[in-house]
């Protein structure tokens, strides 16, 4: 990381921030007792941040021409901003909220629907259609659907969060096409992994989200330059909980089942494609 200016603390930053992520510039603000910091990730895009920052100065529009058109105007253009800065990881978090709202609505038909497998209840006990048949019947769907099904307000919005935090990272230093394939590898990875144990009933982004900390992680340590970060302790606190969903005081302090195999999945996966394209990165 490059130091490229100080800001004192009562500058908004807010609009530069959102400049720099669409216009794809990796940098880190960093804040103390003085102010802000910015720093940059690659040298090369110093004349383009030098630029923009002149044009922040001077108080002129920061925003590429088609996400300036959604930016403006506030109101209901405000709300759709993040689809137009971020519009595969915001589009997840919409879906993910949306389905919530229809399992408030219908219940189980809409777990049924969306479970790994086809689900139904005889003589009071759960039956389930084998995967093997249930994808031969076209129901390809359910290798990934199960990641927007969440249980609970606590167990979706803590799952959105870390969607959100790293999601936008992703997608607005490699683009849409990147989030888009890493949440599918991981959201079918972290399925099946889950899947393997016997378990055919479970849902939550939470596999996707371990797997974007395994490679945003990797990106930030192998491929500094990318402009990748995460903070160590959110690291150390990400995996730590892990851990202890896996031991039996999860359960005993109220917190249920837990997905231990997709958690552990998606990271795998995280981590496999984070070391790949940390080491494309480097060979540039």
């Amino acid at each position: 990381m490059y130091k490229v200016l100080e800001l004192p603390r009562d500058t908004d930053t807010r609009p530069l921030r959102e400049a720099l992520w669409a216009h794809r510039i990796g940098h880190r603000f960093t804040e103390n007792e003085h102010g802000y910091t910015l720093w940059l990730a690659d040298l090369e895009q110093r004349e383009a941040l030098m630029q923009l920052l002149e044009r922040w100065r001077n108080g002129e529009a920061l925003m590429p021409e088609g996400k300036r058109r959604a930016a403006s105007g506030g109101g209901t253009a405000s709300l759709v901003t993040p689809f137009y800065l971020a519009p595969i990881t915001a589009g997840c978090v919409a879906l993910s909220l949306a389905v919530f709202g229809l399992m408030a609505l219908f219940g189980d038909m809409v777990i049924a629907m969306l479970a790994i497998v086809p689900l139904g209840v005889s003589n009071g006990s759960l039956v389930a259609m084998p995967l093997g048949e249930a994808l031969a019947s076209g129901q390809v769907w359910r290798l990934l659907s199960p990641a927007f099904l969440h249980f609970g307000w606590m167990h979706l919005i803590f799952n959105m969060l870390w969607l959100w935090y790293f999601g936008r990272q992703i997608e607005a230093l490699q683009g849409s096409r990147q989030i888009l394939m890493l949440v599918l590898v991981s959201g079918i990875g972290a399925n099946l992994a889950q899947y393997a144990t016997g378990t055919v009933l479970f849902g939550g982004m939470s596999g996707v989200d371990y797997a974007l900390l395994g490679y945003v992680w990797l990106m930030s340590r192998r491929a500094p330059h990318s402009g990748f970060f995460v903070p160590q302790m959110l690291v150390v606190f990400m995996l730590g909980w892990m851990v202890f969903t896996m031991t039996g005081f999860a359960g005993m302090v109220g917190f249920g089942n837990v997905a231990n195999e997709a958690h552990v999945g998606g990271l795998a996966v995280g981590l496999v494609l984070g070391w790949y394209y940390s080491e494309r990165a480097r060979r540039r």
